[in-house]
């Protein structure tokens, strides 16, 4: 954070050379809003007391913090809001994959390098150039690192509005994109908000594998796969097991059937480029990693943080729900006794899971 001086800027003239500036560190859109969020405040009370949030505990302890920004960070009177496009223009098509049982399903935002270093980077060097242009000015940035309604303070910037499932929409970039912002105490004039444009469509809410999107606008995490595999450290329930499929590290499925995503735009960052064949690997080749490969070929990628315990769950999950194979049971087996309760829960359950389809497969024949 810097702290500012006595200066006469010209903050009309230097909206656009700020969103210049960005567009050259590879931002698609930029975006000011004030620090007002109305009743978005209110929404998130009545969501954190529903339960909604599962055991996200830093969404309730940070509690109003998110929905004010002038107290997170005091001073601030404006938010630079940023989106960065993320889809890898390489990677295998997403419906491929998803039908393929044998092959490992991961979110097309973590086939790449960790978002956050590559968006914090960015937003870092976006404030200092406006830095050189100004002189010192307070700010701070953020990239989905503290308690910052991103998708509402992105909405008042003009980036998008809120699709059904929650997520920004954007008329020429769908939703394959990350937000970031930079609070600052310059007073740059507030973009106007978009019109919405989800109209009657619904496809996000219908397609929902564990029908987490309980209502348009509103998400149970509890069901969602993305938090499931993510973000919940503990067992997963065996009734939503079935339909997680294949997806060990994330859900993409509302976005792929979103119509708007039909403009969304390819990242051509290298830093997003697919690592390690991440984006049509076999389950039983991840589940083959020992830890050390796991750190070794995760490094650098957010999958990493939700460790090697938490991705021999995912992956067991997968195994259980791929087709009937002796070699899957072989391994699942081999596995029956990591010294995890956790993995070993959800491997006994897989191992369950094939031994009846094998049974079945040779009833048949």
């Amino acid at each position: 954070m810097q702290v500012g001086t006595e200066r006469t800027i010209d903050f009309v003239l230097l909206k656009p050379r700020i969103r210049a500036w960005g567009a050259e560190l590879g931002f698609a859109q930029i975006g000011v809003s004030d620090v007002e969020l109305g009743d978005a405040e209110a929404r998130l009370l009545d969501w954190l007391s529903s339960g909604y949030h599962g055991d996200m505990d830093w969404l309730e302890r940070h509690g109003t913090l998110r929905s004010r920004p002038g107290e997170l960070v005091p001073g601030t009177l404006r938010v630079i809001s940023v989106r960065l496009d993320y889809r890898p223009a390489e990677a295998a098509e997403s419906d491929a994959i998803l039908a393929d049982g044998s092959r490992a399903y991961v979110s097309r935002y973590a086939l790449g390098r960790d978002y956050h270093k590559v968006l914090r980077g960015r937003l870092q060097k976006l404030a200092e150039r406006i830095e050189q242009e100004i002189g010192p000015f307070r700010y701070r940035v953020f990239s989905d690192s503290a308690p910052v309604m991103e998708v509402e303070l992105a909405v008042k910037a003009g980036l998008g509005w809120r699709g059904k499932h929650t997520l920004l929409l954007n008329r020429e970039g769908g939703s394959w994109f990350f937000l970031g912002e930079i609070y600052t105490d310059l007073p740059l004039p507030p973009d106007d908000a978009q019109d919405e444009h989800c109209g009657t469509c619904q496809r996000c809410i219908d397609v929902c594998p564990t029908q987490a999107i309980i209502a348009p606008y509103l998400l149970d995490a509890r069901r969602c796969i993305s938090y499931l595999t993510i973000e919940h450290a503990g067992s997963i329930a065996e009734e939503l097991r079935p339909f997680i499929g294949n997806r060990v590290y994330g859900c993409d499925d509302c976005q792929l059937v979103c119509p708007w995503n039909r403009y969304a735009q390819a990242s051509g960052l290298d830093d997003f480029r697919t690592r390690h064949g991440l984006d049509r690997a076999r389950l039983l080749e991840l589940f083959a990693w020992d830890a050390h490969q796991f750190e070794r070929n995760l490094e650098g990628s957010a999958i990493r943080r939700i460790g090697y315990e938490r991705w021999l769950r995912n992956l067991a999950i997968g195994l259980g729900n791929a087709p009937a194979d002796a070699a899957v049971l072989g391994a699942l087996l081999a596995r029956s006794n990591y010294p995890s309760e956790l993995v070993q829960e959800h491997v006994a359950w897989a191992i369950a899971q094939q031994q009846r389809k094998l049974q079945e497969a040779d009833d048949v024949e």
